[in-house]
């Protein structure tokens, strides 16, 4: 019996099958104890293995996402804006936006939550199977730059238009020369249609023109593509940073 162990423990570790081989005599005796039968018992085995796999996967999807912290739609704290659609938000975490290769844009001022909701979709996502890329407008960008001084901007591009959802948070923060708004563009141009983009700003739209060098039709081209299939959210009230000293 023994042997027959050792054989069995070396054939699931070459099928990369841990749950089972870390629980088949367990379960096995329980099935005994139970009077289940041998479906049963198989049925158990493949349950748990998948839903370990399935659990290493999520893990995998959240770790590669590059999220800054994790934050998840609990968390956040809805009486804290003075303005924010609650049940748009809500609806949101549904992610019928991914299926439909569709945009959320996430407008308001700084501490009002746009981050923090923009990572608990990624994260949402993650756990629904969905492959996520996060980072800030700027570190993208400059990324871009880096690449394209390397003659390596095709390959980095595809880092950032092959996930099904790309977070580009912080958009508007600070300023973008005329190359870094085109590179913006082309990740943007070549997202369109094809995949999901979350993107956070403290700029209303008709201000995008100063976020993209004062090009006005750089701007307007970028808005047609974000905006032909999304769903925004506006976020008004007092920055939750600032708020929290002056309550204590």
């Amino acid at each position: 019996m023994s042997q027959i162990n050792d054989t069995l423990d070396t054939q699931l570790t070459d099928l990369k099958m841990p749950f089972v081989r870390h629980n088949y005599q367990d379960l096995a005796k329980h099935a005994v104890s139970k009077g289940l039968g041998h479906i049963d018992y198989l049925a158990m085995l493949i349950d748990g293995e998948s839903q370990q796999r399935n659990e290493r996967s999520t893990r995998r999807r959240i770790r590669q996402a590059k999220f800054p912290y994790v934050k998840t739609l609990d968390q956040f704290d809805f009486t804290c804006p003075k303005k924010i659609d609650r049940l748009k938000v809500q609806d949101l975490f549904r992610l019928a936006f991914i299926k439909d290769r569709g945009n959320v844009i996430l407008l308001g001022g700084c501490g009002l939550g746009k981050t923090h909701l923009a990572i608990a979709l990624g994260h949402q996502a993650c756990i629904n199977g969905h492959k996520v890329l996060f980072t800030t407008a700027i570190d993208m960008i400059n990324a871009l730059a880096c690449a394209q001084a390397t003659h390596q901007l095709e390959r980095e591009l595809r880092r950032y238009l092959k996930p099904p959802l790309l977070v580009i948070d912080e958009l508007g923060y600070l300023p973008i020369d005329k190359f870094g708004a085109d590179l913006l563009f082309q990740v943007i141009s070549g997202r369109y249609e094809r995949g999901s983009i979350i993107l956070t700003s403290n700029r209303v739209f008709k201000d995008w023109a100063t976020i993209f060098n004062n090009d006005g039709t750089l701007a307007s081209a970028v808005l047609d593509r974000l905006l032909h299939h999304h769903e925004h959210v506006i976020i008004e009230g007092k920055s939750y940073r600032m708020r929290k000293p002056q309550e204590q």
